[in-house]
């Protein structure tokens, strides 16, 4: 039991947040520090009604009043449409992000930085290879243990991503020890916030975060942040309407016992792929494999139906297939068997070119490029009864609370109608677009694209003429 000293020393300090809260909206002596009191009166006894709520009652880093954040907050409020898509997007994910924010004891303003990263779109890519909703770069995402791989990558994955962006923002808090600072560092880097510090305090003027010469993206970051805290704060005022989200879990994560197929995963949840593909951005393959340990996220209350889909269907679940080989058995032999070229088998087993199997191995032999189960009129059926049948006991679903062991990366977005028959388009190349960008857009998968061009790379030059494979209905 903590004694009576201790006990001050806590009541001391709660009474020295609830000050600083107090003052977060009041202006500096220059007139800088501060904005609009979007501090109040919150009784905590009572549960917030909603996400937003909970949001606002964790408010926590001191506003920010300058000519920026007026003219972002302004820029905002005059486009309500762009800010309600956003909204909308970030409902999926909202939950489990301030649920672990409070969780770490972090203010509630971090929640909405995938507004000013990503505007919520978890397949987000920008032009310094940054992907997902908290835009990791490939090598801070492998830093904060992210994986990219041939199957996976995990800074699109929404759970994955966001543990790690937490850390991060964490760590940069307690390098920094000022929550402005270690904003800027999330986008300028905590070294170059760090030596622009030292140059001004070898200078002799102020180290705060508004005395440092920074490039205009990261000056205009924080004014960003601070706009969205506006408008959340209070949306009435600017004429904006934020959808409604649940202060409840949205999504689940299932941990996989079976290869299946992207897309037929999507039909047992019987979910529009659009929005399965939002919980699940992260796959770069046409299969869920449960050799690379692979999960899939759903919403709550589609678990119940993917558990009785899957339970009851008696077709393939996947294109791929599994070999026992030998030992020292040659990989090159084994593609010519099953008629896949031996550099995409080699990728999907991890095994190095040259190398060869030392020992008895069980391989994932990859379906067609960019195909997989087609759905025929007697499966749909058996689809169709299987949604009436009764879930089965031994699916290992828990409510999202900590990322998957190790998830995989994006899968396509193809449908899969019960006849189709391969068509071609052509997709010329802009500026700043990815094979993953472009893959997303035709709903086809990377590897497709890539086998269809000869692409011996995912490198790609504007202008260039791409060949997209797809599929129609021949109904």
């Amino acid at each position: 039991m903590p004694n009576i000293q201790t006990l001050v020393t806590r009541i001391l300090a709660l009474v020295a947040v609830l000050i600083l809260a107090g003052c977060a909206g009041m202006s500096g002596s220059d007139g800088r520090d501060g904005a609009q009191d979007t501090s109040q009166t919150i009784d905590l006894t009572i549960p917030a009604p909603d996400a937003w709520e909970r949001i606002r009652r964790g408010f926590a880093i001191p506003n920010l009043n300058t000519p920026l954040v007026d003219k972002w907050t302004a820029y905002y409020a005059r486009h309500p449409e762009s800010m309600n898509r956003m909204a909308n997007r970030a409902g999926k994910y909202l939950y489990y992000i301030v649920e672990e924010i409070n969780r770490r004891g972090l203010p509630t303003e971090l929640a909405l930085l995938p507004f000013v990263e990503s505007a919520f779109n978890p397949i987000a890519y920008s032009h310094a290879n940054a992907s997902g909703l908290w835009q990791f770069i490939p090598s801070t995402g492998t830093q904060f243990k992210l994986k990219q791989d041939w199957w996976h990558d995990q800074r699109r994955d929404p759970i994955a991503s966001t543990n790690a962006a937490l850390d991060y923002l964490e760590y940069l808090f307690e390098f920094q020890g000022d929550w402005y600072l270690a904003l800027a560092s999330y986008n300028w880097g905590e070294g170059a916030v760090q030596r622009a510090v030292k140059k001004n305090a070898a200078s002799g003027k102020p180290t705060d975060y508004l005395s440092l010469n920074m490039p205009a993206e990261t000056q205009n970051y924080l004014p960003k942040l601070q706009a969205i805290k506006n408008i959340v704060a209070d949306p009435k005022k600017y004429s904006v309407v934020l959808p409604n989200v649940d202060n409840s879990p949205y999504f689940v994560s299932i941990k996989k016992t079976v290869n299946i197929d992207y897309v037929l995963a999507a039909k047992f949840a019987e979910m529009p792929l659009e929005d399965f593909q939002a919980l699940n951005p992260s796959f770069n393959q046409p299969v869920i494999s449960v050799k690379e340990n692979h999960a899939i996220i759903l919403p709550r209350d589609r678990v119940a139906i993917y558990n009785k889909n899957i339970a009851q269907y008696r077709g393939d679940l996947t294109s791929w297939k599994t070999y026992d080989a030998d030992e020292g058995e040659s990989i090159t032999a084994i593609a010519s068997k099953f008629g896949v070229p031996e550099a995409r088998l080699r990728q999907a087993n991890r095994i190095p070119t040259n190398v060869r199997l030392t020992s008895a191995e069980t391989l994932i032999i990859p379906g067609p490029s960019g195909e997989g189960i087609r759905l025929n009129p007697a499966d749909k059926t058996s689809l169709a009864q299987a949604g009436r049948g009764s879930p089965p006991q031994t699916t290992n679903a828990r409510v999202a609370a900590r990322p998957p062991v190790a998830s995989p990366g994006r899968g396509p977005a193809t449908s899969a109608p019960a006849t189709a028959r391969s068509t071609v388009r052509l997709h010329t190349v802009r500026s700043g677009e990815t094979l993953s960008s472009i893959a997303q857009q035709y709903g086809a998968s990377i590897s497709s694209i890539r086998s269809l061009n000869n692409l011996k790379s995912d490198t790609l030059r504007a202008g260039a003429k791409l060949r997209i494979p797809s599929t129609v209905s021949s109904n």
